[in-house]
């Protein structure tokens, strides 16, 4: 079996290429590739190459498969698996695998990435429960999981005391409470608003931060204030740009007997954004350095007087594990989040090299690759170049501008 995917072999060194994958082993499955979301880890990846921490050394002449946010459905099953995967299925992959050395699908294997048509899940995949069973009405949706498993683990990852004087705590950001998103005007940060707001455990008050006002008002635009305010959120959002000492200006939108904030998300690499973060803690309050640096010696200065006094707690994420995308899973089928809101630009298998490596300076929110077609890099206000773009257009605007499966079902031949 031939496949076609995006290959690593060095620093910022991706190549297109098809060639013949190995004979299917009794442990292992064949997947079909269908969607793979753009994420910028993986550009992270790309930048650092071998110095990557789930990149293995050798990629030079053993070349590694890219893009971990991918769903598709099983091609063959090895005789191992016959009795829990079946040929057809459709599925999303936890890239996070518990192997020992970080590796994991999209940054350290040679024959599985999502930026490819087809791959091999090896058993190390299925040993340890990640590759899921996804039910949805589109692929897309099913790439977006991963990326909202990693804000599920993240508001999980939150913690406080059961009480004043307790040593033990409680998991979770605290309901009724009042959360922070800083610079969260990226697709993540609006998963981030959009499980705040819908999700069971919702703060009473949300303040979103940005610094580019045209961002900011698109995502007003996507989360109202108003829809927040019917599942009893009081959301306001705030340009902090020419601002400097922010965080006091930020506790005073707080009712006054309100002392600060119980959950703080950091969403960019920004040391002022974590020095601030940190001041706007209440106490016993939880700050999440959500945002991966590319700086390994990255620093931030932090007040440890209120971690110690204040009793206030730092915490890093990155990524989800199974439950938290069994969660994510969960949140797409019901409709409780609506992820189509963080898509804004679709492409082909033949623009993801060129795509990935200027990703940060594209804008806009999610890229999603079809991995079987060959089209340019298209925003979702201009697709002409997509095969049967006139219906993709109307199924779109009938769609109030966003992608769907409508979408996805006439640009795959499925309508």
């Amino acid at each position: 079996m031939k496949t076609k995917a995006v290959r690593l072999y060095g620093k910022n060194d991706l190549r297109l290429e098809e060639f013949e994958l190995p004979p299917l082993q009794p442990d292992e499955i064949m997947a079909e590739i269908i969607t793979d979301s753009l994420c910028m880890s993986t550009l992270k990846a790309v930048s650092n190459g071998a110095d990557h921490r789930k990149v293995p050394a050798d990629i030079a002449t053993h070349p590694v498969i890219v893009g971990h946010e991918f769903c598709g459905r099983i091609a063959a099953v090895g005789d191992m698996w016959k009795e829990q995967y079946h040929v057809g299925d459709k599925f999303v992959i936890q890239p996070n695998i518990g192997d020992v050395r970080a590796y994991a699908p999209g940054y350290s294997f040679p024959w599985i990435g999502g930026d490819a048509t087809y791959g091999i899940f090896h058993r190390q995949v299925m040993d340890n429960g990640s590759l899921l069973s996804y039910h949805g009405d589109s692929y897309f949706a099913g790439s977006l999981v991963e990326p909202l498993s990693c804000i599920v683990g993240a508001f999980r990852a939150q913690y406080h005391l059961c009480d004043q004087y307790s040593h033990e705590h409680v998991m979770g950001t605290r309901q009724g409470g009042a959360m922070a998103l800083l610079g969260a005007t990226g697709p993540m940060g609006f998963l981030a608003i959009d499980l705040a707001v819908h999700g069971a455990r919702r703060p009473r008050h949300l303040i979103v931060t940005g610094r580019t006002q045209e961002k900011l008002e698109l995502v007003r635009r996507l989360y109202p204030v108003e829809e927040a305010a019917k599942y009893g959120v009081t959301l306001h959002y705030v340009n902090t740009r020419d601002v400097p000492q922010y965080a006091q200006q930020l506790r005073g939108l707080l009712p006054e007997q309100v002392s600060g904030f119980d959950d703080v998300f950091v969403m960019a690499a920004d040391p002022d954004m974590v020095t601030q973060a940190s001041a706007m803690l209440a106490q016993d309050g939880c700050l999440n350095f959500f945002a991966g640096p590319l700086d390994c010696d990255f620093h931030a200065p932090i007040n440890f007087f209120d971690v110690h006094y204040n009793v206030t707690h730092i915490v890093g994420t990155s990524g989800g594990n199974t439950e938290d995308m069994k969660e994510a899973i969960h949140l797409i089928e019901d409709g409780t989040v609506h992820v189509e809101k963080i898509v804004s630009h679709v492409l082909g298998l033949g623009a993801v090299v060129d795509t990935t490596l200027h990703l940060k300076h594209i804008p806009g929110g999610k890229k999603l690759v079809y991995t079987h077609l060959d089209f340019p890099l298209s925003s979702l206000s201009d697709l002409s170049h997509l095969p049967n773009a006139a219906k993709i257009m109307t199924a779109v605007e009938e769609h109030g501008g966003f992608w769907c499966a409508e979408a996805e079902r006439i640009l795959l031949n499925e309508a």
